[in-house]
């Protein structure tokens, strides 16, 4: 059976990274491997890697961070905003699917949401 998932990103400056999904994001860093920092997402993980062969970065990729409410989505963009995080755009329902939700970058252009879905 499985447990849980990861999924693993190239980055451009590991430490810089770290520093965004702890400080800025507030993700637990579940291991450090040296040149990979593994980050405790709840139901699964992601993996930031500074591989350092000239491979290039994702991209089209969205991570999502799920919220149970509506209202956490919401404390998440002030959070956010009063730390000086540039966002997409304020929280709002999507117009084709159910799901409330902001969006912002890293610090390497990965695009990032919190979102609660199946709210209409």
């Amino acid at each position: 059976m499985i447990e849980s998932c990861a999924t693993f990103f190239p980055v451009s400056d590991l430490a810089r990274t770290v520093r965004f999904y702890t400080e800025v994001v507030g993700l637990r860093i579940h291991q450090d491997q040296g040149g990979c920092v593994i980050f405790d997402c709840n139901q699964g993980y992601w993996g930031f890697c500074q591989y350092d062969d000239g491979r290039p970065l994702a991209s089209g990729v969205c991570m999502s961070l799920n919220c149970s409410t509506t209202d956490e989505v919401d404390e998440q963009y002030r959070r956010l905003t009063a730390a000086g995080v540039q966002t997409l755009g304020a929280p709002a329902m999507h117009p084709k699917f159910p799901v409330y939700s902001f969006f912002f970058r890293d610090p390497d252009g990965y695009l990032l949401e919190f979102q609660k879905i199946g709210q209409r």
